[in-house]
């Protein structure tokens, strides 16, 4: 896969911004200030879409490929596939039924003249709701979720938009008394015991169980969707202050972050305690057995390899707990003279890499569970164990989280005689593929620089420096989970675009176009 470079702006720093994207897609060129156009092939399907440009100024100076580059094929067939296009047949987002007899009171066709909704009804034998919309697909919802989620207080509570109602309580093999659309465009249902539930036309949308829909939800919630990069990258920059007070260049660098793995924020004063600042910014630290945050320096009688002054080969933190913190935060308070350069590479493409070249190898480490070790005090004394495999992939095969660290990994190692051998060849081709020149990114930070990234995701390490007294290498560090920083992320995407951006991405899978 060859690296896309785009031409459609340039960063503050004056470089453009490259990165791999998956599944090949092309680069995006800037036809104007204010569009966007992009190319799109996909097995063998060759389309061209124009997309307006509706990200703020902060966002578009830093990371408009991350917004603006064109989907996986993937999503472009669901996203093409839930539009009608002028088909005879409804797309399979709004799934197309066959209406058999039924008894459910009120269900006849009842045309909304004023909403997108044309008509529902409830098919009895299939237990399902059908709700037709104006451009002629058709959307399904389960009797049983729809009585789970009934919105009214005495089934949610509002303040919190938490189900009250008990799964004790819940009749999973419930009819429909009766279904109707009421004057002002809603849903209204009455069950067998006479409660009645209430939906709202969008909130029935934004969960259509369509394969298309339910991918498009998974994504906006998520942000599952990766940008593969080697030794090419211009690694994304944002200014320190600007993602501390401003919205908007929060949300440039949290979505750089998500997708792209890395981003350096630059500005930060160079004394000890941005990290948390920029972690309050967020929620709050992840706290280990080195602290709420720890000092990167050469001591003597250390108790971590990154506290002496030789090479750090490349590697994720804290494989030795089971549940690794997601994203990793290093302030440059002071460099070395000689030395210390930063590298980081794309643990997620080295893993696709090494699918591609050695299937085998790819097996084993998504397979196989090593022994990983940590001992000593800081915080308060330790003495860890965790197994891990060293690449995690979900149950569909997608590489999740790596979990790799040679300093780390134990002599103990819980493997039957005859895996051994096996699992050295296929770690060693996994670290070979690391260490090609053209797939490392190679830095150097300054006083003032904070580089953030994804520590499931990328393997990051540092060349030897010389350590002088008058020039001591200072580096502070810190982690967070990812469960906190998707949780700002989406707050933050909310406050600048409100439910615009999600509410227009979910308007494809329903209308006409």
């Amino acid at each position: 896969m060859l690296p896309k470079t785009t031409n459609c702006f340039t960063g503050r720093h004056g470089r453009p911004f490259t990165y791999f994207p998956s599944q090949a897609n092309s680069c995006c060129v800037a036809k104007d200030n204010n569009r966007l156009a992009f190319t799109k092939y996909s097995a063998g399907d060759k389309a061209w879409e124009e997309h307006s440009e509706m990200w703020m100024s902060t966002l578009a100076r830093f990371a408009r490929p991350v917004f603006q580059r064109s989907p996986s094929p993937v999503v472009c067939k669901a996203m093409k596939a839930c539009r009608r296009m002028e088909l005879p047949a409804p797309s399979f987002c709004m799934t197309p039924v066959h209406i058999r007899r039924h008894q459910t009171l009120g269900s006849a066709p009842m045309p909304v003249a004023a909403h997108s909704m044309r008509h529902v009804r409830a098919l009895d034998e299939e237990r399902l709701m059908a709700v037709e919309w104006e451009d002629g697909g058709q959307s399904l919802y389960p009797f049983t979720w729809l009585r789970d989620n009934c919105q009214c207080p005495r089934c949610t509570l509002q303040s919190a938009e938490a189900r009250l109602l008990l799964m004790a309580d819940l009749d999973i093999h419930t009819g429909m008394d009766s279904v109707e659309v009421t004057k002002d465009g809603k849903v209204s249902i009455v069950w067998p015991d006479q409660h009645m539930s209430v939906f709202d036309v969008e909130w029935l949308k934004k969960r259509c169980f369509s394969d298309a829909a339910r991918q498009a939800m998974q994504e906006e919630l998520f942000l599952n969707e990766r940008y593969y990069w080697d030794a090419t990258l211009h690694i994304p920059q944002a200014d320190f202050q600007e993602v501390l007070h401003d919205d908007g260049a929060a949300l440039a660098w949290l979505l750089a972050l998500r997708r792209v793995g890395i981003v350096h924020l630059k500005g930060a004063p160079a004394e000890q305690g941005q990290v948390a600042r920029l972690a309050e910014r967020i929620g709050y630290l992840r706290l280990t057995f080195y602290g709420h945050t720890w000092q990167v320096q050469d001591k003597s009688m250390a108790n971590n390899v990154a506290y002496t002054s030789g090479k750090l080969s490349l590697h994720t933190d804290y494989p030795a707990l089971h549940f690794a913190p997601g994203v990793q935060f290093l302030h440059c308070i002071n460099q070395a003279k000689e030395g210390g350069e930063s590298e980081a590479v794309d643990g997620f493409h080295m893993a696709e890499q090494l699918q591609r070249e050695d299937p085998e190898a790819f097996r084993t480490l998504t397979s196989l569970h090593v022994d990983f070790t940590d001992t000593g005090t800081d915080y308060c004394d330790f003495m860890l164990q965790s197994k891990n495999r060293i690449i995690d992939v979900d149950s569909e095969g997608k590489v999740t989280r790596i979990n790799y660290n040679n300093a780390t990994r134990d002599s103990v190692l819980d493997l039957p005689l005859h895996q051994v051998q096996p699992f050295y060849r296929a770690l060693r081709a996994y670290v070979d593929i690391m260490n090609r020149p053209e797939n490392v990114v190679t830095y150097t930070m300054k006083p003032g620089d904070i580089v953030t990234f994804d520590n499931w995701r990328l393997l990051h390490g540092r060349k030897s420096y010389i350590s002088r007294p008058d020039r001591l290498r200072h580096l502070e560090g810190a982690y967070l989970d990812w469960d906190e920083v998707m949780s700002r992320l989406r707050i933050v995407r909310r406050n600048v675009h409100g439910d615009a951006w999600a509410s227009d991405k979910r308007s494809h899978l329903h209308r006409k176009t």
